[in-house]
C-alpha cells in the first residue's frame, strides 16, 4: 500500500531510541525527510546515522529537550530551514518517574507536566499554523494504554497523560476542516528502555526479577508477548499518512489486546 508520504517533511521528537526511533526510521522508509530530535548529541546523531544506513533517507539529527520551550521552537526553526514547513509530526517523549500519590511533591508534578503535557503542547504549536495554511498535516501523539486503564505506581503518567488526550480531541476539532488530523496512539508493553525502567521498578516491589516481571505481563497479554517497536510504529506511521485522511481524535491502542475496555 502506498502510504502517499514520500517527499513528506515529518518531525519526530525523542527518536534517538525506542518508540521515537522506531517511528522515525518507517518514515524513512516512506520516502519522508525527517527531522529527529533528543537530548543526547551523540545518542542523536548515532539514530540519525544509523536511520540513513538503513535506508538511505535525508535526516536531520537535532539536540532538544522537549521540556524547553525555545529549545522546541528553534528544532521547528532549523526543521523549516532545512527542509521545509512541517507535514507530519511525532509528538513523543519519555515516562515520568514510577511512583505513588504520596512520593511526588509540586516540583515533580510540575515537571511531569512540562515533559508529558507541555511539550506536546508545545510541538503542536510549532507546526500546526503552517499545516492549516497549507490544508494538510498529520500530528500524531505518544501516550500510553494507561490513559483508558491506569496502571497502579504510575500517578504522574496517568494523571497528565490523560490530560494530553484532553488536549489532542479538542485540538483535533478545530483543525479537521484544515486538513489537519490529531490522534494519539497508546502504546501498552512494547519492547523498549521505558519498558525495562517499569519491569524493574515491579521488581523491585514484588521481590522478583525483570525476567518474571516480563513473564506475569506477557501472561495477561492475549497474544502471550511484549511488542516491538516496529509493531508500534507500523501502526503510528498509518495514522500520520494519506491514507489516514479521514480519521481524526481518535485513539490507537497497539497493546496485543492487553486493554479490557470494550472500546479499547
Amino acid at each position: 500500500m502506498n502510504l502517499g508520504l514520500k517527499g513528506k517533511i515529518a518531525l519526530v521528537s525523542a527518536a534517538s531510541r525506542g518508540l521515537g526511533k522506531a517511528v522515525a526510521l518507517e518514515l524513512a522508509k516512506e520516502g519522508c525527510k525527517v527531522a529527529i530530535c533528543s537530548r543526547n548529541a551523540e545518542a542523536i546523531n548515532s539514530a540519525a546515522a544509523d536511520i540513513r544506513k538503513q535506508t538511505g533517507a535525508e535526516v536531520l539529527a537535532l539536540v532538544a529537550d522537549v521540556t524547553d520551550a525555545e529549545q522546541i521552537q528553534h528544532v521547528a526553526a532549523e526543521t523549516s530551514k532545512h527542509y521545509g514547513a512541517v507535514d507530519a509530526l511525532f509528538a513523543n517523549a519519555g515516562g515520568p518517574t514510577p511512583g505513588g500519590f504520596m512520593q511526588f511533591g509540586d516540583e515533580q508534578w510540575q515537571s511531569a507536566v512540562n515533559l508529558n503535557l507541555m511539550s506536546v503542547v508545545r510541538l503542536c504549536r510549532s507546526v500546526v499554523l503552517g499545516m492549516q495554511a497549507r490544508k494538510w498535516g498529520r500530528i500524531v501523539i505518544d501516550t500510553s494504554f494507561t490513559v483508558k486503564q491506569p496502571l497502579e505506581n504510575l500517578i504522574l503518567s496517568n494523571a497528565i497523560r490523560a490530560g494530553v488526550v484532553g488536549m489532542a480531541k479538542t485540538l483535533s476539532s478545530e483543525v479537521a476542516k484544515d486538513g489537519v488530523t490529531v490522534n494519539y496512539i497508546c502504546p501498552g508493553y512494547i519492547q523498549t528502555e521505558r519498558v525495562d525502567q517499569l519491569l524493574d521498578n515491579r521488581a523491585r516491589q514484588n521481590n522478583t526479577s525483570r525476567e518474571a516481571e516480563a513473564r506475569s505481563i506477557a501472561s495477561a497479554i492475549p497474544m502471550g508477548r511484549i511488542g516491538r517497536v516496529d509493531e508500534f510504529a507500523a501502526a503510528a506511521v498509518f495514522l500520520m499518512s494519506e491514507r489516514a485522511s479521514y480519521i481524526t481524535g481518535m485513539s490507537l491502542t497497539v497493546d496485543g489486546g492487553l486493554t479490557k475496555g470494550i472500546f479499547g
